[in-house]
């Protein structure tokens, strides 16, 4: 489907993804180009105007909600953080959904594989207090992992991860850069006592990533993920498995059962 061509600078020409699962197009639309305005506003303005039934996902609109993410031109980005005037007068602007979880309709895609990925993390697990009480940390820990915690859950560091796009065999044991970002989080908390370097390397498949920085070239909140969270993670499962002092030491200081997932409860009766 295609309509007439952009007439004046105030016009935009967006081809957005309509179709399901089973298939689909790129549709053009023509609308009316407002200064200050982002590519979801365009996409609510076609939506208003021209496709009432256009599935989209946003929520905040501010950056801060990671609903909104699509692949612009081909570049994983967050429609609401994304402004027209990027682009040249007259260009056309080509949206589609993120490609590397299942579609549901239009820009929506299935997801919910993060969310399963997420519950087989282990949980923060506080050391104990101190003599008086309290708990005690360095600034330099606190600020290490502040970083982490800044992950909007766009996934578009999942999106563009090639081990979990090209490779879908991979998807069951390899969790993506955004839970080595979780994971590192936790790893590096000054205050947790749990261990889940075996999961690391086991069940999450750190050792699949060849560190290329895709994800973190995409990251809209500059999480350096790669350089602070999986390369360090990756040393400290290196010198817990192949180093053979710290391997014994671990051994004798840990119980397996600290770094087990968590089991589900047993139905009620």
């Amino acid at each position: 489907m295609t309509t007439e061509a952009p007439r004046t600078a105030t016009e935009v020409r967006m081809k957005i993804w309509r179709g399901e699962g089973s298939g689909g197009e790129h549709v053009e639309y023509v609308v009316p180009l407002d200064p200050g305005m982002v590519v979801l506003d365009v996409v609510h303005r076609i939506q208003a105007t021209h496709a009432p039934d256009l599935a989209v996902r946003w929520n905040c609109k501010a950056g801060k909600c990671g609903s909104c993410s699509a692949e612009v031109n081909g570049a994983p980005k967050l429609m609401c953080m994304t402004r027209m005037n990027e682009f040249a007068p007259g260009e056309e602007i080509t949206i589609s959904p993120v490609r590397t979880f299942p579609l549901i309709k239009d820009l929506v895609s299935d997801v919910s594989f993060n969310y399963e990925k997420a519950k087989t993390i282990p949980p923060f697990k506080p050391k104990p207090k101190d003599a008086d009480g309290k708990r005690r940390m360095y600034q330099e820990d606190v600020d290490r992992v502040q970083e982490f915690h800044k992950c909007i859950e766009c996934f578009l560091c999942q999106d563009v991860c090639h081990v979990i796009r090209d490779h879908e065999e991979n998807k069951q044991s390899f969790s993506g850069p955004r839970f080595f970002v979780r994971l590192a989080a936790l790893e590096m908390h000054p205050l947790d006592a749990n261990d889940r370097l075996d999961l690391i390397r086991a069940k999450h498949g750190l050792g699949f990533c060849n560190i290329t920085k895709c994800c973190t070239e995409v990251c809209p909140e500059d999480i350096h993920i790669t350089d602070n969270a999986i390369i360090p993670l990756k040393e400290r499962v290196v010198t817990a498995h192949y180093d053979p002092i710290a391997w014994a030491l671990r051994r004798m200081r840990g119980k397996r059962e600290d770094f087990a997932p968590p089991q589900p409860k047993p139905p009620s009766a």
